[in-house]
């Protein structure tokens, strides 16, 4: 019986993906402003079946943008743990994945998202056009079958 639900489910996930986008605490917000454009009806995502989902409990992908504050640090690790498995994250924008022009020793940063949860897929830029972000989210719905095989 798990044979055929878990095929249905792999299935649903590759092909109607649901991101919980999460803004880290970045100090310009301008990956977050990338992320929103890229779910706009000008490149019009949902017609590939990938959904902004309410939940994280209701996510596949978690989008991570900017570089984790000390403000959103717990915030983050209880997200990634309301997430699902198999779950993919991907980090969008230099910020998230190395610190860029902030760096990592400012007083409110905490560090870059891959210090504190797994990463898969990265999308640098500072900001990425939304292009590269559809293409990063096309990445991880790749790993997210991947792992949907493995388990």
């Amino acid at each position: 019986m798990c044979g055929l639900l878990c095929k249905l489910a792999a299935w649903a996930r590759k092909k109607s993906p649901w991101i919980f986008h999460l803004p880290a605490g970045g100090l310009c917000n301008g990956c977050d402003i990338e992320i929103v454009a890229a779910l706009t009806p000008r490149y019009d995502v949902e017609r590939f079946g990938i959904l902004l989902a309410p939940s994280p409990r209701h996510a596949d992908i978690l989008v991570v943008a900017g570089q984790v504050t000390k403000h959103t640090r717990e915030r983050l690790l209880r997200v990634y743990q309301q997430v699902p498995e198999p779950k993919v994250v991907v980090a969008v924008g230099s910020c998230a994945i190395s610190g860029n022009v902030f760096g990592t020793e400012n007083y409110p940063l905490a560090g870059t998202v891959d210090q504190f949860i797994p990463v898969d897929v990265y999308v640098p830029g500072c900001p990425p056009k939304p292009e590269a972000i559809i293409l990063g989210i096309v990445e991880a719905i790749k790993k997210l079958e991947e792992k949907t095989r493995k388990s």
